[in-house]
């Protein structure tokens, strides 16, 4: 016999889904079945969550507690750079491996650095910026029209005034 169910007991679960789009119920089950909750519903609650991030991979956080389920999203810093690309939402049936070619200004930069300084393994601000520039030269974009890579050269030679956070 299964022990009983405690109604104060919290459990996080963390997985990556697409934005705005509800994911395969059969991927959700087997997380979620043994917590007493419908994949369906949840999935529901997981498209409705994420619809400002249509179209990218994103980390999303189940907070369950008493049978049910908080969405909450944790963006990650490539989602994030992507997304201050402002590019049109793709349909990722129909277009793979997009290139993003686009440019990112230093003062987005910047906020992204925000967004991720809690998740951040650096000890001062300009690292978590240098961290984002790496991203955003994974992800091919440019930052105020160079390579990011350059920029965080000029970052490390103190011609960029990175706020101090």
């Amino acid at each position: 016999m299964p022990p009983k169910f405690d109604p104060n007991e919290v459990k996080v679960v963390c997985l990556r889904a697409v934005g705005g789009e509800v994911g395969a119920t059969s991927s959700l089950a087997p997380k979620i079945g043994p917590l007493g909750l419908s994949p369906r519903k949840v999935g529901d609650d997981i498209a409705k969550a994420t619809q400002d991030w249509k179209g990218l991979r994103i980390t999303v956080q189940l907070t369950i507690q008493n049978r049910q389920a908080k969405v909450s999203v944790v963006p990650t810093a490539s989602a994030l750079v992507i997304k201050a690309l402002k590019e049109a939402p793709r349909d990722r049936k129909k277009f793979k491996h997009v290139k993003h070619s686009g440019n990112v200004t230093m003062e987005e930069i910047y906020n992204i650095a925000r967004t991720m300084k809690a998740r951040s393994m650096a000890r001062t601000f300009s690292g978590t910026v240098k961290e984002i520039l790496g991203t955003a030269q994974s992800v091919g974009c440019t930052v105020d029209g160079m390579h990011p890579h350059d920029v965080g050269d000029k970052v490390d030679a103190g011609e960029y005034d990175v706020p101090d956070e």
